[in-house]
This record gives C-alpha cells, structure tokens and sequence, in this order.
C-alpha cells in the first residue's frame, strides 16, 4: 500500500465516490443489493460534499482512483441549508418517477424528499460533521485514520471548535475505531453520535 496516498476529491472521482458509497452502505458491506439506482446512497451522504464542500473532501488513491473518501461540512446548518437550495431540487426531479423495488429504496428516496433534521445543542458543540467510507482492501491500513486526521486539521484551521458523525444503530463494530481517533458518545436517538472537540 506504499503507492497509496490522500488527495483532494475533484469532479473526476465522483463516481468512484457513488461507487465506495453503495459498497459500504449496509452497515459497511456492499448494498448493491438494497438500491435499484446505485447512486442513492450517494445522493445523500456523500457527493453533495465534494460538490458543495470540496476544501473537506479527500479520497485515498492508489493510482487506479479512488478507493476511499472522508467528506464534511464545517458548518452543518448552513450546509443543510445550501443542500435545500442547490443540491436537493435537481435530485427530486431526477427521482421524480421513481417507483422503489428494493429493500431501501423507500428510505433513501424519504430521505431526499424529507432530509433528517439535526438537534441544535448538538450542533453548538459539535457543529461540523463528516462521514468516511473506504472499501474493504484499504480497511485496516490505517488509511480511515489518516483521512481523518487530514480533514479534522483543514477544519481546524478554519476556526470550527467541534466535529460529530453518526454511527447506525446496526455498525457498533466501529465505534472501537472512532474512539481510538479522539471521537466519544455525546447522543443515541436512534443512530448513535459521538463528537470531538477541535
């Protein structure tokens, strides 16, 4: 893996973006089988960053594009608000027709049409978020931690005091991996967030 490094996403891994997003997206298995559109996962956690946000999105690249990404928004209600005006509307309509065949079709398309909010407390703290996906041959290489590091010191040095992310309720395997990376529990609703301060 000494040929991998980080780099900044650009509109050319956008793909590759939709692409580690649906591979990861069953709790970090391959949900190939879940969505009819492989771009609904995408549509949400994922691409809108590197569109919107682009200074807090990096992918790891081992020569043959991107194999892994952590995107975030420093400011998580302004970047909602920012979602609803650029990035929403010209999804709805592409989505406009979409009749859901598979297991989370419903959800995904629930989601875009009525995005979750997020609790203003937690986001006085914690204000940025980010979410970090990396298919399973650069898992456990350390790369999940070196993009972190990567994307946490680009928002430090825009002044945000505090970062969160949620976990599904389904994937506490990880919760292990974020606490080594300096995050800790601050809220469980339903999925379970943890928060770090900067």
């Amino acid at each position: 893996m000494s040929d991998y490094a980080i780099r900044r996403a650009t509109e050319s891994d956008r793909d590759a973006i939709y692409d580690i997003c649906l591979k990861t997206a069953d709790n970090g298995s391959d949900a190939s089988h879940l969505y009819s559109d492989p771009r609904l996962p995408g549509f949400i956690w994922a691409v809108p960053y590197q569109v919107l946000e682009p200074d807090f999105a990096f992918v790891v690249d081992g020569g043959a594009g991107a194999m892994g990404y952590v995107v975030a928004a420093p400011d998580t209600a302004a970047f909602f608000d920012r979602l609803e005006r650029e990035w929403w509307p010209g999804i709805r309509k592409e989505i406009a027709g979409f009749v859901p065949t598979r297991p989370n079709d419903a959800r995904a398309i629930n989601l875009i049409r009525h995005p979750e909010g997020k609790d203003p407390a937690m986001l006085a703290a914690y204000p940025a978020h980010l979410h970090i996906n990396l298919l399973p041959p650069i898992q456990r290489g350390g790369w999940g931690r070196r993009l972190i590091e990567t994307v946490t010191a680009e928002l430090s040095t825009r002044g945000v005091a505090g970062l969160h992310l949620g976990v599904s309720a389904g994937n506490t395997k990880v919760l292990g991996f974020y606490e080594k990376a300096g995050f800790r529990e601050i809220a469980r609703p339903a999925s379970i967030y943890m928060g770090k301060r900067l």
